[in-house]
């Protein structure tokens, strides 16, 4: 195990993978009708490419927010309102989720858990404020000395904007996976603090409605996590792809509705295990170094395109693109990202 660096560099260094990389990458193709990376119109997200209604709900912070993510917790409340959702291995095999929203504000998400290591690169790409409950000490700490600190909602610091929920049958018992949050009060603490104002991104995604070049039908996709398996299905009516989980319907508690995304990104990044302790059975906490470059397979309408991310600084997105370094653009609307290490081979897709 290790703990250097726990933190990426101001300045992180490409990783040595063993992915395909282009020994130059050239300047991307203008391509008509692209949406984004930079100088995204007034009224258009620059999380989904989408336009919205009223331009005025760009004018506030994203959150992200931490979810529980295990068959006694399922169906959480409002990833379909998400405009991003990353999953990845927490401990034990199982995943987790940090949900960004922006465009939308659910009323009732969760169940709200606890933070990750990944969490202190995810607040930053997305200039993000970040609610959570608990984590590991090393964890919180570094947390509470990260550049973001202000953006902080969570219990472990004194702050309002959580509920539990709690077993009728025996109204005195706590439970661990009781805990929700409402994206209205979260916004009404950082407007308290004169936060809830437009993010200043570093840089953006890109999006087009047409089908790029070079992709391979795949209507069905299984990840098989060693602690929870994932499949996806394109749904034909909407072009949506939508989710199970360990062979059952994975929906939103708020509606009933399968959770169902426009693109599905899996991301290879290399997975370091540190000295720090999550549990009780001493299952060490997970760095994923999600910066530098790796490889990506972006699903979206039906087709699979095998490229690459880039990250190259703390304040940046994900930017994905093609073998020969030109743009590869999602499909406009949420993004679902599924981080697996750089060795995981149990991604499948079919026609």
């Amino acid at each position: 195990t290790t703990t250097t660096p726990l933190t990426p560099p101001d300045t992180p260094t490409p990783l040595v993978t063993a992915a395909p990389q282009p020994t130059a990458t050239p300047e991307p193709t203008p391509w008509p009708g692209l949406i984004g990376p930079v100088d995204f119109p007034a009224d258009v997200n620059p999380l989904t490419g989408e336009q919205v209604a009223d331009p005025a709900v760009l004018q506030q912070l994203p959150l992200a927010v931490k979810v529980a993510n295990m068959a006694r917790v399922r169906p959480q409340a409002g990833l379909n309102r998400a405009d991003l959702v990353f999953e990845h291995y927490s401990e034990g095999g199982i995943t987790r989720f940090t949900a960004i929203f922006y465009s939308q504000t659910p009323k009732r998400v969760g169940s709200v858990r606890s933070a990750r290591l990944i969490d202190l690169e995810i607040p930053r790409m997305y200039a993000a404020a970040f609610g959570f409950s608990g984590s590991s000490h090393q964890i919180k700490e570094m947390i509470r000395e990260s550049v973001f600190f202000e953006r902080i909602i969570s219990p472990d610091y004194g702050h309002p904007g959580f509920w539990r929920t709690f077993d009728a049958k025996n109204p005195s018992s706590f439970q661990v996976d009781s805990l929700f949050t409402n994206t209205e009060d979260l916004r009404a603490i950082l407007a308290e603090r004169g936060l809830n104002v437009a993010p200043q991104f570093r840089n953006g995604m890109a999006f087009h409605p047409d089908l790029p070049l070079g992709g391979e039908p795949a209507t069905e996709v299984e990840i098989i996590y060693t602690g929870t398996g994932i499949f996806w299905q394109l749904q034909p009516r909407n072009g949506r792809y939508a989710r199970w989980s360990d062979g059952v319907r994975h929906e939103d508690a708020s509606t009933g509705e399968l959770l169902s995304f426009k693109n599905v990104v899996v991301v290879y990044a290399e997975h370091v295990d540190t000295e720090i302790i999550e549990d009780t059975g001493g299952s060490p906490s997970i760095q994923i170094r999600i910066w530098g470059e790796g490889p990506a397979v972006i699903f979206r309408d039906g087709q699979r395109y095998d490229g690459l991310w880039r990250r190259d600084h703390p304040e940046e997105m994900l930017t994905f693109y093609d073998q020969e370094g030109q743009i590869l653009p999602l499909a406009p609307g949420n993004t679902w990202f599924e981080l697996v290490p750089l060795d995981f081979d149990n991604l499948v897709s079919r026609p």
